[in-house]
């Protein structure tokens, strides 16, 4: 049996200390423990950007001649291990203890990196990739699992709105110290102690990542977590390790994702949403060129739109989480997001399209948030590494998905237009509207983020009677000793 609420609230208070309103770390933060976290995210998410680049550019350098080939190489193996093997790291999230599970990733990829300034072949490289992947892979749902049980309930919004300032912000910082390394390498480029440790651009760059893992290590080392109680830890200890047991924790996983309406909408509408959205990737610039005849500054401020109006929402989101019911406003912002594009994509004039943008991220950028913290609030300790996994490889595919058809789907688009159209639509009035492949594509994309939404808030509402409050039950307090 598991022990009352305020005993779990009290072991979250023993770990992550007081919580006196005039402490600006846990007002913001929730505890001092998800800030140690945090901080540990940003080192981490620092070094993830920076290997990758590094990694790109030296598939480049040693490709022979097959720049995009090694590049294409490299990158699937990074995305591969997720499709094969994201469910199966799930039940291994959920049976050891998370936080040794982070330290061994952090370590073990602090190694590869090391070991990559001597790799000169695409096959090591691809290997490389591959093992990093790999402990990434663990990485990412451990870390999911343990945040409810470091931030009160009525943090989680904020908290997961830092997750993603941590994950996708740290992308300029990582492109500049990058280049800051690039410079680095070329003032010492003529020593021969250089060429011994490989201490050209992409070496330095590996170094320093493999260095930001191991301080990532440190940090979470000497975090507290909140401990398991004596049953959790019992019955954690009982889960078989041999092949029958890993497939029926599978199919557990699975089978809570199709009957909780919840996690089912969460996990269908993330999944739907990043398809359409997906396809603003490949498209963006050609449409910017071919319907607005702007060119590569009008379609930065396009992209600046976008994700200023991601950062209003996320922002928006974590100041108003008190009082916003996030099982309804999770599918009306894929509905405002797609309902934007579709605007957007309708519009010729930069003027109308910027500004509709900005109302896609806006209405974008909370979704991840209002996601993720819908599953932390509705799913138990011993499944989140499951769910948390089974998502993310959802994700991974729909966007690997949509960047590989929205181009064919545009060139399609091209063809079927001007055979049937010339390449223009008739309205009343004698006015005609250009539909060119692009523009049907971001139409068609537009719709399957409002078909997201609708999806979403038909399972939420089948499962109304589950819904939980913005700010209501104590946290729950189990985690891995």
């Amino acid at each position: 049996m598991n022990p009352p609420a305020s005993n779990s609230a009290d072991r979250l208070q023993d770990a992550v200390g007081s919580t006196k309103p005039d402490n600006r770390i846990e007002a913001i933060f929730g505890s001092r423990a998800f800030f140690r976290l945090w901080i540990a995210q940003v080192v981490s998410a620092t070094g993830d950007w920076l290997g990758l680049i590094a990694i790109i550019s030296l598939a480049e350098r040693i490709s022979d001649g097959s720049e995009g080939t090694a590049i294409a190489l490299v990158l699937g193996a990074r995305i591969a291990p997720g499709f094969f093997l994201a469910t199966a790291a799930g039940v291994m999230v959920d049976r050891l203890d998370r936080k040794k599970v982070m330290l061994v990733c952090d370590v073990g990829r602090a190694l590869v990196l090391f070991a990559l300034p001597f790799v000169d072949t695409i096959v090591g490289l691809v290997i490389a990739s591959f093992v990093l992947e790999i402990f990434t892979m663990l990485w990412s749902p451990a870390k999911e699992a343990v945040v409810p049980n470091l931030v009160p309930r009525d943090k989680l919004t904020t908290a997961n709105s830092l997750n993603v300032a941590a994950a996708y912000g740290m992308f300029p910082v990582a492109a500049g110290i990058a280049a800051l390394l690039a410079k680095l390498s070329e003032r010492f480029s003529d020593e021969g102690w250089v060429d011994t440790w490989h201490l050209n651009e992409e070496g330095l760059a590996f170094y320093v990542d493999g260095l930001s893992f191991l301080l990532t290590a440190l940090i979470i080392w000497r975090i507290t977590w909140p401990r398991r109680s004596r049953e959790e830890r019992r019955s954690a200890e009982r889960g078989s390790w041999d092949l029958g047991g890993a497939i029926r924790e599978l199919r557990e996983g699975w089978q809570f994702i199709a009957v909780n309406p919840i996690v089912r909408a969460v996990n269908v509408g993330l999944a739907t949403a990043v398809i359409g959205g997906g396809m603003l990737v490949p498209l963006g610039a050609i449409f910017v060129d071919e319907v607005i005849s702007g060119d590569g500054a009008d379609f930065n401020l396009v992209l600046f739109a976008l994700g200023t109006g991601m950062a209003a929402g996320v922002v928006t989101a974590s100041v108003t989480q008190a009082r916003i019911n996030r099982a309804r406003l999770f599918p009306f912002a894929l509905a405002v997001a797609g309902g934007g594009l579709l605007v957007a994509s309708s519009s010729s004039v930069l003027s109308i399209v910027v500004p509709m943008i900005a109302v896609v991220g806006f209405a974008a950028g909370p979704i991840y948030v209002l996601g993720f913290t819908l599953l932390h609030e509705n799913v138990d300790d011993e499944l989140r590494g499951r769910i948390f996994s089974a998502l993310l490889v959802l994700v991974r595919f729909c966007v690997l998905l949509a960047l590989a058809v929205a181009p064919v789907l545009s060139e399609v688009f091209d063809g079927l237009s001007a055979a049937l159209w010339d390449d223009r639509i008739a309205e009343f009035g004698g006015v005609s509207i250009f539909v060119p492949g692009v523009r049907l594509t971001m139409w068609l994309s537009s719709v399957i983020i409002v078909f997201a939404g609708v999806l979403a808030m038909r399972s939420l509402r089948a499962g109304s009677g589950a819904f939980v409050s913005s700010t209501s039950a104590p946290v729950d307090a189990e985690a891995d000793s």
